[in-house]
């Protein structure tokens, strides 16, 4: 038997589970399964704990690639002081819930036609190397606009812990920090409006330490990058970090101890951005599938549902993960455990399990089951077009928590 991960507070609770309000069986007897179904109340609540923990002079920034679901964007976008998007479709999206002014364009291998996109509409451009530099001014010259150029900065030094390193190494993300000072001054010679730094060594820890001093070293990297180049940068991107607790033994990020740090390090006058994308999404969303056949194989049981890896690949194990865990998941209807099982998808592969050996109730055909923390890197993160399955049904709750 192997433990699952620990189910967020907000769906705690014995007997049925409900979200926002809301019976699970309801919803996914109501919108069918498999279906996703995001807590608008729980979006807006993270957005203001991190704002409350963080300084004043840190704007909270969203990385849509976390979950671009439309009308999820047009919740989260007011809360936020900017969208972080990675190609042309993600821009698009973003200009529908945000002003170009306060949309930021990263990504290594923007094609000509992304970057005069977003020179066109007044986005920044997060610069991923001196060749992207050049593309980006030549387009701006020939279409006679003032591109807004950042420089995304690969900085020497990796964010602890974290479930996917972004620094600290050799990198197709960002300029190589000891070739930066010469590019910002290249961009402002151009004419050019150099927007600032953007600085990202890591994602998904949940190590606070490690965060804290991943942060100060990019605060003082910034400074040292400014002083060399001569030029006070308009915005530091301090990138994101802050993981979520998926599986059995994780623990939350202390957000209000890595505020109160930041606080102590950040430059007077300067300003800066913290991007996130899972740490605000990620618990709002429950992914309800229902089981369609109930089988015996070896001495083992194996629930079978209509949902799996081509709409919630995270959860099988097969986004980034090096020893396979569960994530949290229950019986919709509740229920204690009474039996070892393995919960697993439609897909003619042995990839596509949702859960493997895991203490649960009796279930039977036509019982529904939730997949918590489904509200980041879900549907469009996912091989949905994998064996030719219907997509997954999205919805998003708007009732509020008292």
């Amino acid at each position: 038997m192997k433990p699952t991960g620990p189910i967020p507070s907000w769906f705690t609770g014995d007997g049925a589970l409900t979200i926002a309000g809301r019976a699970a069986e309801d919803w996914a007897a109501g919108h069918g399964t498999p279906l996703f179904v995001y807590d608008a109340a729980i979006i807006a609540d993270r957005v203001a704990t991190l704002r409350a923990a963080m300084p004043a002079a840190v704007e909270i920034h969203y990385a849509i690639k976390a979950n671009p679901y439309p009308p999820l964007l047009g919740v989260l976008a007011p809360l936020v002081g900017g969208l972080d998007v990675a190609s042309a479709g993600e821009l698009a999206t973003a200009l529908a819930v945000k002003p170009a002014a306060h949309i930021s364009f990263a990504g290594p291998g923007k094609r000509d036609s992304e970057l005069e996109a977003a020179i066109r509409v007044g986005a920044t451009i997060n610069l991923e190397s001196e060749g992207e530099a050049n593309r980006a001014l030549a387009i701006a010259d020939g279409i006679g606009i003032m591109p807004k150029l950042a420089v995304r900065v690969n900085p020497s030094f990796e964010l602890k812990g974290s479930g996917m390193k972004m620094g600290g190494r050799p990198s197709p993300f960002g300029v190589d920090a000891d070739r930066v000072p010469a590019l910002v001054q290249r961009l402002i010679a151009a004419g050019a409006d150099w927007r600032g730094f953007h600085i990202f060594a890591g994602s998904q820890a949940l190590d606070t330490a490690a965060i804290i001093e991943t942060q100060r070293a990019t605060v003082q990297l910034a400074r040292e990058l400014a002083d060399r180049a001569g030029a006070e940068p308009p915005l530091v991107n301090l990138g994101g970090g802050l993981g979520v607790p998926y599986f059995s033994g994780d623990t939350p990020v202390d957000v209000a101890a890595v505020g109160a740090a930041l606080g102590e390090v950040l430059q007077p006058g300067w300003a800066y951005a913290i991007e996130l994308g899972r740490w605000l999404v990620a618990e709002c969303g429950v992914y309800l599938t229902r089981v369609v056949d109930r089988k015996e194989s070896g001495g083992e049981t194996f629930l079978v549902v209509d949902g799996g890896l081509h709409h919630q690949l995270a959860a099988t194990g097969n986004f980034g993960t090096v020893v396979r865990r569960n994530y949290p998941v229950r019986l919709a209807r509740g229920g204690e455990a009474s039996e070892t099982v393995s919960i697993v998808g439609p897909l003619c592969t042995p990839l596509d399990r949702l859960a493997d050996r895991i203490a649960f109730p009796r279930a039977n055909v036509g019982d529904v089951i939730a997949v918590f923390l489904a509200g980041a890197y879900g549907p469009t993160a996912s091989p949905a077009r994998f064996l030719g399955h219907p997509d997954a049904v999205e919805v998003l709750a708007g009732v509020t928590h008292g």
